[in-house]
Order: C-alpha cells, then structure tokens, then sequence
C-alpha cells in the first residue's frame, strides 16, 4: 500500500526523468511500432521471475491442480486484444507486490477468435504464470446488449463479468474481478482475505455520496414497477471494475439470470446508458460488502466522453484505475499522457516502453 503523497513524489520525479523520451521522434517511433496483434507475442519483454517468500503456503506446483485450489489467489480478467497492453500491465503489477506471486491463478476470458494467441502472448511475457484462458461464446449476450454512451462499452467481453460463474470451472467459489486497465500497488493478498458477511455475494468500494439517480433513466425512476426494486434498500453507486466475488452464492442466487432479465427489459425500455455497470446496480446496490476505498481509485482515465486528466484523491492508495476514456498506454503512445499515466508506465512491458522500467529503478529509492 503507498500514501497519495508518497506516489505524486514518485510522479514528479518520473516527469521530471522521462520528459526527454518524449520528443517527437520517440513519438513517431512509436506510431511505427505498433504492430498487428498477429505479432503482439513479440511486441512485449519477459517479466521477472517473482518468487513466493519464505511465509507463504506451499500449494500445488501442478497448474491444474492450483487452478482449484481454494488456498490460491484467484483473479478473473477478461483478454481483449485492445486492452492487451493494460492486462499485461495489470497482471506485473499484482506479481510485483504480492508476497506469495506463484501462489495466485489467473483465469482469462477471450473470444473464441484470439483465444490461442492471447494464451501464446501470456505464456511469452509471463513463462511461470498459473492460468488458464476461457472462450466466451458472444452469442448468448450480443441479442441482450443495447447502445450505450461509449462504443467500448458494447463490446460483449465487457459484459463476461456477468457469466463468471459458468465460464470458470465450478471447482472455484470465490474470485477477484479485475478491469484491464487498473494496477495494483499493495498485496493483492488482502483484497483476497476480505470477508464477505452473511449472504453478501460481491464486495466492492461503494460512493454513497454518488448521485445515484443519474446512472438511470427518468422513465426508470418514474416507473414504479420498475423503480421499486430499490424499496427497502439505502443504493450506492459501485465501480464493477474491482469486484470480489462468491461464485458459489452467485450461483446460488442464479444472479445471471437477473442480470439477463434486466438487460431484456433495458432493449425495451431503455433506462440507462452505461452498458454493463447498470444491471449489476438494480441486482446487487444496497446488498453488497463495502471495501475501503484504496481498492478503487477509479476515474483516472476521465469520464466517458472525455479523455481528461484526473488527480488521485487523498489517502492510502492501493489499486489505481483508468476507467473512462483515456487509457494510459494510448496517452503516453501519443506523447500527451496526464501526470498519473507516469504511475502507470513502470509495470508497461512492451518494448516501446523498455526505458520506462529503468528509470524505475530510479523510483523504488523513495
């Protein structure tokens, strides 16, 4: 876990070290660069090897055999090849920081059409990672999906958080969700060991002071067959980009299912814009665990319109998230990144980015 102060002095001398990369001959390399996800095995350095420290369990070396361990950290991502940098991103981060890395099992999500080459990519950047990639059949979610503020909010990956519970093996009862376009800086391990108090299914930060009224529709709220779902509940808006999930009561509760009933009433209706997060709010707001804060300092990539820079808040931060717009990898690409994409680029393993990783080396003295 850092303080925001200890990470804006990490970000000031980081701009101060990187300004020279940017001319405009590192940008117009960088253009050049970018090459086809045919090639994105090669487009990414080898990870360190992280090793697990002296306190931590000894869990199975088998990869199948961990992948059911209810001893490991179980982290589920989707893997899209537009967000590919960032889930590499993502996952070095939470290697770097977590005491026990080889003790932690990713399960990936992918289309059918990328499945062997996502797997190829992770298998080159991360030769000692436990995962297994899923394919998600997009068929049963394209008919439910209607148009929201942002087109990457359409795509149907987006909306494979809401069927984690029948793409991963049901040998698994509890995960970590994770968005590709967060870092996290403090063991993943506490996130895990969160407690999920008496028929809670998600834990998540909530924002209570949140205008919760503004994520649906007039006609929503003017509805009362469809408004009183919140009756007898205090709703808060939560960020389903950082989720710790019971799969068992999830499946329990065939929470799929109510997912999917509001996505059919929303092509009738149309009472909200913002694609995936909605359902989740009319099945699960006012019924869920509420996790600090520092395990969600989201909106760093501006809102859905606008690619604008953001300030961290203050206080312990523990996991930092783009979510909005702008993303830091395309923002440093294009030489105008915002002062938090620089806490970013340290984790970035592509090869444009290699000098990144030695200023900082720089960095870790403070």
């Amino acid at each position: 876990m850092m303080s925001s102060s200890r990470l804006v002095s990490r970000l000031i001398i980081f701009v101060i070290i990187s300004t020279a990369f940017f001319t405009v001959g590192s940008i117009r390399l960088f253009a050049d660069e970018r090459l086809s996800f045919d090639d994105a095995s090669s487009d990414f350095m080898e990870a360190p090897a992280y090793q697990n420290g002296p306190e931590c369990s000894v869990l199975a070396k088998n990869r199948l055999l961990l992948a059911c361990d209810p001893s490991a950290v179980h982290v589920a991502m989707t893997l899209d090849p537009a967000y590919l940098r960032g889930t590499v991103s993502a996952v070095h981060s939470i290697l770097k920081h977590t005491s026990c890395p080889q003790n932690i099992f990713f399960h990936f999500i992918a289309s059918g059409s990328n499945h062997g080459l996502l797997a190829k990519t992770l298998s080159s950047v991360f030769p000692s990672l436990s995962f297994k990639v899923y394919t998600f059949d997009e068929t049963i979610v394209k008919n439910l999906i209607s148009s929201s503020i942002r087109q990457a909010l359409d795509s149907p990956l987006n909306y494979a958080r809401s069927y984690l519970s029948e793409i991963i093996s049901s040998c698994v009862q509890r995960v970590i969700y994770l968005d590709s376009d967060v870092i996290v800086v403090d063991d993943i391990q506490k996130l895990w060991k969160i407690s999920l108090s008496g028929s809670r299914t998600i834990g998540a930060p909530e924002y209570c002071h949140a205008n919760f009224t503004k994520y649906f529709s007039d006609r929503f709220w003017s509805d009362r067959k469809l408004s009183r779902v919140f009756d007898s509940k205090t709703p808060c808006y939560f960020n389903t980009g950082v989720m710790v999930i019971d799969l068992e009561r999830w499946r329990e509760g065939d929470y799929t299912r109510k997912i999917e009933d509001w996505m059919k009433i929303q092509r009738e209706e149309r009472i909200y814009e913002l694609g995936s997060l909605p359902p989740f709010l009319l099945v699960f707001s006012g019924e869920i665990e509420a996790i600090d804060h520092q395990w969600n300092q989201h909106g760093l990539g501006g809102d859905n319109v606008v690619s604008s820079c953001r300030s961290l808040h203050p206080g312990p931060v523990s996991l930092l998230h783009w979510s909005g717009k702008g993303k830091p990898w395309v923002r440093l690409d294009d030489g105008k990144p915002c002062p938090v994409d620089y806490l970013w680029a340290p984790y970035d393993l592509h090869k444009s980015q290699r000098q990144y990783l030695q200023y900082n080396q720089e960095l870790e003295i403070l």
